[in-house]
């Protein structure tokens, strides 16, 4: 069962700022969230019913610091549309 402590963050980029004027917010989560898992955490804690949420894996990098190979952890990205007079502005987990 996911917890809204599986959320990260939400993700601010040039792309994700400019979906942000058509309604939709860009969520990053950990790798076991579901897409029905989140809009129950949309719903219980915020109070929003998404109208769509679309989901995508993000493998972490590979990369080397100092001769030693390493890997960025792995996430959940997902878009999610929200009605027109919903924000969600209180998600800095």
């Amino acid at each position: 069962m996911a917890d809204i402590t599986d959320i990260k963050s939400i993700i601010y980029t040039e792309k994700s700022l400019g979906l942000q004027e058509e309604g939709y917010i860009v969520i990053q989560t950990s790798d076991k969230m579901t897409k029905n898992q989140l809009k129950t955490i949309l719903k219980d804690y915020f109070g929003v019913m998404p109208l769509k949420i679309n989901s995508l894996r993000m493998k972490g990098k590979k990369k080397r610091f100092r001769g030693i190979e390493g890997r960025r952890s792995s996430y959940k990205k997902f878009y999610v549309k929200l009605p027109k007079d919903a924000k969600i502005e209180n998600l800095a987990v």
